[in-house]
């Protein structure tokens, strides 16, 4: 028997129906010998520390830590434990498996997992998908996969998870209990991927809380040439400018404003001229994809995902989004008319626009030295039902559309010049820039993005200007000008800094070490990471800016620098890749994290963590301190003695009363990222 292992449902159905079969049983769907079956995530966890003894269990106790398993435990999910009866039992009959989870490290992990579990040791093979439509099913199960391909994605996916535990339950218990020294009855979160994104959100709201404004002035003169008037800018000598070649002397400044009004002329320097040429953006990564939907709609980085996730899975209308490639294979190209055509018949409205692209135009999109394990989010060779999206799924489809339109116009050509003037043998510039050829940006031009503002007018044309011309100085502008603080965070931005964690370190061996990619956390986890601070209460959301709390400042400045730095993690990031790669083995890595765990306990041990313990309503039955937890009904107060003392009070209004059970939902401590 043929065993096709999904990632969920309705991927199985999707390919049960390419396949041909269609006869629904318990968990699965059967047709000859082809069985396809699904998984619901993952099915197996990590076991819990108590599950390596009962010294790890609680209450939790410093002295017994770090928690370091010689031999990693899995326990089946209550939750879904009788759909992985469904999956052993056939396992057992199987003569090959087809893993057919989503194609990427999380997926391989989910799927042979339960190889590993249910020592099945019959053929694998690998099914890799990047969209869902009919023609790329069929294409894929064409082309299938021996599996030892994909085998390392295994190993990678397993050094992710047993590092990510190994920090979280270890320093969570560590840092938990020291602050309870301090009468915090909090559970401190500490993760390998959270905490140091927590602290790029806690360093920039100290840089911005301690901010400074320093003034500085800047000299524009007015000039003249045959009826055409413009601006140049002042080009203060070095003694007058700080670091940032801004210049800090008023007197100075005002001093070259005053000789501009007396002069009255200007000599052109020099004058270069050239024709600036400009490619289309490229077609969407999924982090891309979280940024720009953050800037123009607003999106929470989840919630692009989420949707991202439905047109690929549900509508069929794009293909795979946890990509962290924004290129497409060269192949792909003879695809084009298959994919505008699905797209003109899914929406005739872009008919106009479709008839304007050049088919035949090869932009820098496709390049088959970029492409990872996927390519870019694009839309698919399937027509769908344009009626059905949601307001928000047609945004971010558009947008995706648009990027891959992009693709057949001709770049964006502009005439640039450039100018230096002496005005009283001070010296000033100006540029002026006149589109010539609108190409992609005729797709774009309703928009206007925050970071294209022509702040200093450099789109403006010019009069024909040639050296030792000479012009009219009608007057000129001082400004007194302030710094300005970095701007708070927004989903979309910090998910940009989680993937350039490299330009965050300061370290210099760090930093040669780290390739120029270097990240947090993956394309398919980021979002994740972000709710998890969101659920935790470490990051608050006020408009579109991200803040961290009270809590999380007092958290990050607690921790060493070696857990908060995004240094470290990346680096860590990095060896995962290599293990993917081939290029170091699981057990190496493995060790090294082991080591570093012993080390980050040890530090740990010699830390003080200061905290402020929360002001909590007493609990009705003890009159103890309470902690604040989340119920299937919303958030509650419970005693933090629980289970000895079962005192809780509602939020929402009712009475306090005694607690029967845990409150599902509630989570103590974390193996997450």
């Amino acid at each position: 028997m043929q065993l096709f292992l999904c990632e969920k449902p309705s991927q199985a159905k999707d390919i049960a129906r390419v396949l041909g079969i269609s006869k629904r049983e318990q968990g699965f769907i059967s047709g000859g010998n082809i069985v396809v079956t699904w998984a619901i995530g993952h099915l197996l966890e990590t076991a819990s520390p108590e599950a390596y003894g009962e010294q790890y269990g609680r209450p939790w106790r410093a002295d017994v830590l770090p928690v370091l398993p010689e031999a990693w435990k899995m326990v089946v999910k209550e939750q879904t434990k009788s759909q992985f009866t469904v999956i052993s039992k056939l396992l057992k009959k199987a003569s090959e498996v087809v893993i057919a989870t989503d194609a990427d490290r999380e997926g391989e992990v989910i799927a042979r997992e339960l190889l590993e579990y249910c020592r099945y040791s019959g053929a694998v093979r690998r099914l890799w998908l990047s969209a869902l439509d009919e023609a790329s099913v069929k294409e894929a199960l064409g082309n299938i996969l021996p599996g030892e391909k994909t085998a390392l994605l295994y190993d990678a996916g397993k050094g992710r998870s047993q590092a990510d535990w190994l920090i979280g339950m270890n320093l969570t218990r560590l840092y938990t209990l020291k602050a309870r020294d301090s009468g915090v009855s909090e559970v401190l979160s500490v993760g390998r991927v959270q905490t140091p994104t927590l602290a790029m959100v806690v360093n920039r709201d100290n840089e911005i809380t301690s901010f400074v404004p320093k003034p500085w002035w800047q000299v524009h003169a007015l000039i003249e040439k045959e009826g055409v008037r413009f601006r140049a800018g002042w080009v203060p000598v070095e003694q007058y400018c700080d670091e940032e070649k801004r210049c800090i002397n008023p007197q100075a400044a005002r001093a070259v404003g005053q000789l501009c009004q007396q002069q009255g002329r200007a000599a052109v320097l020099e004058v270069t001229q050239k024709r600036e040429k400009t490619a289309a953006p490229l077609c969407f990564d999924l982090g891309t994809l979280q940024q720009v939907c953050s800037r123009k709609f607003g999106m929470g980085a989840n919630d692009v995902l989420a949707i991202a996730q439905s047109l690929y899975e549900t509508h069929k209308a794009t293909t795979y989004p946890r990509t962290d490639c924004g290129f497409l294979p060269t192949s792909m190209q003879q695809e084009i008319p298959d994919v505008l055509a699905a797209v003109a018949k899914s929406d005739p409205t872009v008919a106009p626009v479709l008839n304007q692209l050049d088919r035949q135009f090869v932009s820098r999109v496709w390049n088959d030295k970029k492409i990872t394990a996927h390519h870019a989010i694009i839309p698919t060779r399937q027509a769908f039902d344009l009626s059905r999206l949601s307001a928000d799924e047609l945004k971010v489809y558009q947008l995706i559309r648009q990027h891959y339109f992009a693709q057949f116009l001709p770049l964006q050509e502009s005439d640039v010049t450039e100018a230096s003037f002496n005005i009283g043998g001070q010296l000033f510039r100006t540029r002026g820039k006149v589109g010539v050829v609108t190409g992609w940006k005729s797709l774009f031009q309703a928009e206007k993005d925050d970071d294209e503002e022509d702040v200093d007018g450099d789109s403006m044309a010019l009069p024909a200007l040639a050296k030792g011309d000479i012009c009219a100085v009608t007057g000129a502008e001082v400004k007194d000008m302030k710094t300005s603080p970095p701007k708070p965070f927004t989903e979309g931005t910090l998910i940009a800094a989680m993937k350039n964690a490299a330009s965050f370190v300061s370290d210099p061996k760090l930093k040669k070490v780290l390739r120029d990619n270097a990240g947090l956390g993956t394309e398919a986890t980021r979002a994740a990471v972000l709710e998890t601070l969101f659920r935790r209460r470490y990051l608050d959301k006020k408009g579109k800016h991200i803040h961290s709390t009270q809590i999380a400042r007092e958290l990050i400045a607690a921790l060493p620098e070696t857990l908060t730095s995004p240094g470290m993690t990346a680096l860590w990031e990095q060896a995962l890749d290599d293990i993917s790669q081939g290029k170091m083995s699981l057990a190496v890595f493995m060790q090294k994290q082991l080591q570093w765990t012993r080390h980050l306990i040890e530090k740990g041990r010699q830390d003080s963590v200061k905290i402020t313990a929360p002001v909590t309503p007493p609990c009705p039955l003890c009159k103890g301190p309470m902690r604040k937890r989340q119920g299937k009904k919303g958030d509650f107060w419970g005693c933090v003695r629980y289970p000895d003392c079962k005192g809780i009070i509602n939020t929402n209004g009712k009475k306090a009363t005694k607690r029967k059970k845990a409150a599902t939902g509630t989570k103590t401590e974390s193996s997450a990222q």
